[in-house]
């Protein structure tokens, strides 16, 4: 089976795991659970920064994620990136309540972490998701500096808008066009297999 195809066969399982999900089916949770947690946990360990607030942070989203399903649309977005967002949006709201300033300085890497306590992704899953965070930084070099740099502490390190506004010293709205500009750009790019 050709790396398309596959990874078009995951998306599809977990799209109908999902709407299943959002019809009370505690199987097909599971099974969005076992599909997407190494992920979600990886999301939620680097915005939060601490192991034990991730993986309570990470349990309410699944929360959330069981509340939510039925409102999923998969005509609207990709499963993954909905499911994202939600763990993404959840860790922030975290470090914000608990006054957490980001784990590492914006221009270094983030220090190395452990892997999440979950089973690794089988190869192929692996080689597929690879291959697509190659795609998707491939595309992100394509974008001006600004943007790409906005972009990333933005939704890799889940830097907030005002603290990026504030390390690059413009307006707050500037900010939020640089990203939108940049992101509408970086989504041209990837459906252009640039």
């Amino acid at each position: 089976m050709s790396a398309p195809s596959l990874r078009q066969e995951q998306r599809d399982t977990l799209v109908a795991a999902l709407l299943a999900t959002g019809l009370r089916d505690t199987t097909a949770f599971r099974a969005v659970y076992r599909l997407t947690s190494p992920k979600l946990f990886g999301i939620c360990l680097r915005i939060c920064g601490d192991r034990q607030a991730a993986e309570d942070v990470l349990q309410e989203v699944y929360i959330i994620i069981w509340r939510r399903a039925a409102s999923f649309e998969p005509l609207r977005s990709s499963p993954i990136t909905w499911l994202a967002a939600i763990a993404r949006n959840r860790a922030i709201d975290w470090r914000r309540a608990h006054r957490a300033p980001l784990a590492h300085a914006p221009d270094t890497e983030p220090p190395a972490t452990p892997e999440p306590p979950d089973d690794a992704p089988l190869a192929d899953a692996a080689m597929v998701a690879g291959e697509e965070a190659h795609h998707m930084h491939h595309c992100l070099e394509m974008l001006d500096d600004l943007a790409r740099d906005a972009i990333r502490s933005a939704f890799l390190d889940g830097a907030t808008y005002p603290e990026l506004a504030a390390r690059a010293g413009v307006p707050l709205a500037t900010m939020k066009s640089r990203v939108r500009r940049g992101l509408l750009q970086l989504r041209k790019y990837m459906t252009d297999d640039c």
